[in-house]
């Protein structure tokens, strides 16, 4: 009981953003500046029976069971069987089924670690069978520690290899790039999932998903000597019943770092001798395959977490810092709630967030003078979680603020000899959520 109410509360603050009315101050602790954590995909074949080649009321139960040695997990197809799925798993962070087949997208996420700002997007085109449930791919941000968060895609696209299936398929994959462009810019992405992509098909465009997004594929990197098999040669295919990690296949996983946190891959593993019944039958008609990471926290620049609600578009400055960080004028927007947020830099880098609304107030930081420390507060408007009001201070003292206060509070405080230099969040007209950039004091 304990921890399916963990679950729902998970779930909850996923789709609302809220936590609660409690006042909290976060300093980014001392934490581990390295570690590591491995992931699954695996395509479980959870349609009704009759409609798949798996049998899936019988093997759903064991998938489950086996699913508690992944730190991240991303399951398609998980449809008609989603119950028994997690009611014999145990990760503490789990997605909410958008439903059975028809209704939901297949798309499932379970997590040891906590995650935010989840949703689902639905594919613009579709062909034949595909178009009969809403298809599409999701996003959680996976929190591995203070401030160090990846974007997490799970991704089923449209299958089979008809000229107007590989023309959906390919524009499936132009929308996923397009919106990890728009949503992901700055930060370190995860993209794994039923891709129904072959770097070996003429037809399909795979590699356009890594060149605009700089992603990387493990099983590219570590499998094939980092050369990718040729577009137009013959498909690698895999033995049925035992495959090797050299045959290629449809699910995939990709990856990037970024400037806060430097990601490697280092062990990729098709893991279909784990996932076998008692009889030697594989429990669904695709693969499970895993990859296992470690990371690196940039010990010159660091993130905050995140407060408010997960709406509007996600931003991140890590990659528009300037080379030497120097800001100098903060300016606020804000009336009946926080509209706006912008930094100046000395040499002219501007970073600014948020809509045209509101009464702007500026602070000019003298010679010496860092800011470093931000109390926000957020509330609902229009039945979404907002940024109400941001108050900034100084290290000697002075402060600029702007928007109306409520009683949710969260302080963000830079670490000794560090000062905010950035922001992250998301936004639209107004902040619909607002963390902050430290880097030391140079």
């Amino acid at each position: 009981m304990r921890k399916l109410l963990g679950t729902l509360a998970a779930a909850a603050l996923a789709l609302t953003g809220l936590t609660g009315l409690t006042a909290v101050t976060a300093t980014p602790a001392t934490a581990a500046t390295t570690g590591s954590f491995n992931v699954l995909t695996y395509n479980i074949a959870g349609l009704p029976l009759g409609l798949g080649d798996s049998d899936p009321q019988t093997n759903t139960p064991f998938i489950g069971q086996r699913l508690g040695s992944y730190d991240v997990v991303n399951v398609q197809e998980d449809f008609n069987y989603h119950a028994s799925l997690y009611a014999n798993d145990t990760h503490p962070h789990r997605t909410a089924t958008s439903g059975g087949a028809a209704l939901g997208d297949g798309l499932n996420t379970l997590s040891d670690h906590a995650f935010e700002d989840f949703e689902r997007v639905r594919w613009n085109r579709c062909t034949g069978t595909n178009c009969l449930t809403p298809k599409g791919f999701s996003l959680a941000r996976v929190r591995l520690a203070e401030g160090v968060f990846v974007d997490l895609y799970n991704v089923h696209t449209n299958a089979d290899s008809t000229d107007d299936a590989l023309a959906a398929r390919r524009a499936n994959i132009e929308q996923l790039s397009d919106f990890i462009q728009a949503n992901s810019s700055g930060n370190a992405v995860i993209v794994m999932g039923d891709t129904n992509t072959r770097y070996t098909r003429a037809g399909d465009n795979i590699r356009t998903l890594l060149s605009e997004n700089g992603l990387q594929d493990p099983w590219v990197d570590l499998i094939k000597g980092g050369t990718a098999p040729a577009q137009g040669s013959d498909p690698l295919l895999c033995d049925s019943a035992a495959p090797a990690n050299g045959c290629e296949v449809v699910d995939k996983v990709l990856y990037r770092g970024s400037e806060l946190l430097r990601l490697n891959a280092t062990r990729y593993n098709n893991e279909w001798a784990s996932f076998l019944r008692s009889d030697g039958k594989h429990l669904s008609d695709h693969f499970p395959h895993t990859v296992d990471f470690s990371y690196t926290l940039n010990p010159s620049l660091k993130a905050s977490d995140v407060f408010g609600g997960p709406h509007g578009t996600a931003f991140n400055d890590a990659d528009g810092l300037p080379a030497t960080v120097s800001p100098r004028t903060l300016t606020l927007r804000g009336a009946s709630r926080l509209d706006a947020a912008s930094l100046t830099h000395d040499g002219g880098t501007h970073l600014t967030h948020g809509g045209t609304g509101g009464t702007a107030t500026s602070l000019t930081l003298g010679l010496g003078e860092h800011l470093t420390s931000v109390k926000l507060t957020r509330g609902q408007k229009d039945g979404r979680t907002r940024v109400f009001s941001a108050a900034f201070t100084t290290d000697q003292g002075r402060t600029v603020s702007a928007g109306a206060v409520t009683s949710d509070t969260r302080t963000f405080t830079a670490p000794s000899g560090w000062q905010i230099v950035g922001f992250t969040g998301r936004s639209g007209d107004e902040i619909d959520e607002l963390g902050v950039l430290y880097a030391p004091i140079g």
